[in-house]
């Protein structure tokens, strides 16, 4: 293939303009709020972020690389199809479950990450804990998408996949280092227009080839692009399903756009935009997969054997903008895609260093760590983080497996916890380790075959591979993720009524997490406001234990506007009068 000039003139004149609009961004960031309200400028916007970049940011943040080259490859492969293109709809509801459910507690608590309850709640030790695959998911899907986009530019303009890696990945980190989360967010306004102008553009031209038969007439065939499932992959289906549904809500990219907002209601109607525009992105990557699976390849340059057959099936979008379309809009569709990878990446990025700059450096080591102190941290993370997962697009073969392990242990892991730690009252830290530990252990035994790791338990309904790796088809997913809940819940209440009933001495409750409850909650509550006219000395006695070091981390007076009515500091204001009295 020769190389094309004009499409690396295209792709430097789309990296300009996108990093123009991240320096111009983060030039907002700095003229915007105080000094002292940098440091919440970077991870949350400064909570003035509005419905229009809102909803434009959230829905970028999902319909990346992945999102759209994915779900074009679903349609596409034989035996699967349509029905097998999950991620819009599974994703979709998961951004309305997180308006109705998750948005309003979350931003009207004041948060700053999703790891914050956790850690306000079991501990910091209990937070450090859910870091790992926290930071898992979002490093191993920022090297996924650098892998991919790599190949697609590859595909199109012939230039070395390492170069384009590095450039786009040096591209994405300098924006989201200079800027934060203003930068991504506007960039993402951007990055979003290219998709949907780029890939509608393509699609009539696409459609219009000779070799393409009428997608109306291949999905009424046998080999239908539509797809269907089969009775024996039901389960699977519903596993894989469940997994983008639900797995998808305890992301930090998400809940840091829902914590960016003016108000709890801004947050939860973002969640809905996003949604809708989730599924309308969809619509010209299922078309292109339908194109690909009704364009006779060998009247075309590409010729036979087919892109299922040359192992090509996760490049037909790209493969389909090249061979299909005339060249100034391959062009085009190009900038389009690398435009979703990069509105991904640079969100996957940003968030892990938003919890490590607050989650383990600031609340687990250094709690009085000044403001400018936290930002040169999370510059400094934005660039170790935007490393390594460009080193693991390079290096890793099996990036996208780990990606995927990865994302099961968010939705194993965290996503019972958040259940807990929002609406189940009674839960501590002894259930939360429990459920952590239980749901790992039946992920890792369920065997992963995108890693070639082995079951060690087999579920009903398994079989052996091409290269005689068992699959599971029972969705032992999901029992592991019901599994790490109902643990947590069993193990706290069984640890509350162990040490309430005196069957277990108080010392043997080294984590703090039963004894110390009662005093806990009040002490929480009257440092989370740092309200004048309460006297900390003046509450009943309280046992000091590790929580009492987060007193300058939870700050926002409007985020508790429910304790006056907290029966816990109603009991302690009345000691206090009486004891005046």
């Amino acid at each position: 293939m020769p190389f094309h000039v004009e499409g690396l003139v295209a792709i430097i004149v789309f990296y300009l303009a996108i990093l123009l609009v991240g320096i111009w961004a983060a030039w907002k960031t700095k003229h915007s709020g105080s000094d002292g309200d940098r440091r919440e400028a970077i991870i949350v916007g400064g909570r003035d972020i509005g419905l229009l970049v809102g909803g434009f940011t959230m829905t970028a943040t999902w319909v990346g690389g992945g999102y759209i080259n994915g779900t074009a490859e679903a349609v596409y492969v034989p035996g699967y199809g349509l029905a097998w293109a999950q991620a819009p709809i599974g994703y979709s509801l998961s951004l309305v479950l997180g308006g109705l459910f998750f948005a309003k507690p979350m931003r009207s608590k004041g948060y700053v990450t999703m790891l914050d309850p956790f850690q306000q709640l079991y501990g910091k030790r209990m937070g450090g804990l859910l870091f790992i695959p926290a930071l898992m998911g979002e490093m191993f899907w920022a090297a996924a998408i650098f892998s991919a986009l790599g190949a697609t530019i590859s595909v199109i303009i012939d230039i070395d996949v390492n170069v384009s890696v590095i450039v786009s990945a040096l591209i994405a980190i300098l924006y989201t280092l200079v800027g934060g989360l203003y930068s991504v967010a506007y960039t993402d306004v951007v990055q979003l227009f290219c998709i949907f102008m780029g890939l509608w553009i393509s699609v009539p031209f696409a459609m219009s080839h000779p070799a393409v038969k009428n997608i109306g007439f291949t999905a009424a065939q046998e080999e239908s692009w539509l797809g269907s499932i089969e009775s024996l992959d039901v389960y699977s289906w519903l596993d894989n399903f469940f997994l983008l549904m639900l797995g998808g809500i305890p992301w930090q990219a998400y809940f840091q756009r829902v914590l960016s907002s003016s108000s709890a209601m801004y947050a939860q109607v973002l969640s809905f935009l996003a949604a809708f525009g989730c599924l309308v992105m969809a619509v010209p990557a299922i078309l292109i997969g339908a194109i690909g699976a009704s364009t006779d390849w060998n009247k075309t340059v590409y010729g036979l054997p087919d892109p299922t057959d040359r192992k090509e099936a996760d490049m037909i979008l790209p493969i389909v903008l090249q061979y299909l379309c005339p060249v100034y809009i391959s062009f085009f569709g190009l900038g389009a895609v690398s435009a979703a990878v990069m509105s991904s990446a640079d969100s996957s990025i940003l968030s892990a260093s938003s919890m490590f700059a607050r989650n383990i450096y600031q609340l687990s080591f250094r709690q009085n760590a000044s403001d400018r102190e936290i930002v040169w941290v999370m510059r400094t993370t934005i660039l170790v983080f935007g490393a390594s997962a460009t080193a693991m697009a390079l290096l890793a073969k099996s990036v996208y497996g780990l990606w995927y392990l990865s994302s099961d242990l968010v939705y194993i892991i965290i996503f019972p916890q958040l259940l807990c730690v929002l609406f189940i009252k009674g839960t501590n830290t002894y259930g939360a380790i429990a459920g952590y530990l239980f749901g790992l252990v039946l992920r890792i035994t369920g065997g992963e075959p995108y890693l070639y790791l082995q079951p060690l338990i087999f579920y009903p309904g398994y079989y052996a591979d091409k290269n005689n790796i068992y699959i599971q088809r029972f969705p032992f997913k999901t029992l592991a993720m019901l599994t790490s809940f109902f643990t947590n819940i069993a193990v706290s209440y069984l640890a509350k009524y162990l040490f309430e009933s005196g069957s277990l001495p108080p010392k043997l409750d080294f984590l703090d997490a039963v004894v110390a409850r009662y005093s806990q909650e009040n002490m929480d509550k009257t440092t989370l406001v740092k309200s004048d006219n309460i006297i900390l000395n003046e509450l009943a006695p309280v046992k000091p234990r590790h929580s009492l070091t987060l007193s300058s981390t939870f700050t926002n007076k409007d985020a508790f506007s429910d304790i006056d009515s907290s029966p816990e500091l109603s009991n302690a204001e009345d000691n206090l009068v009486t004891n005046t009295e």
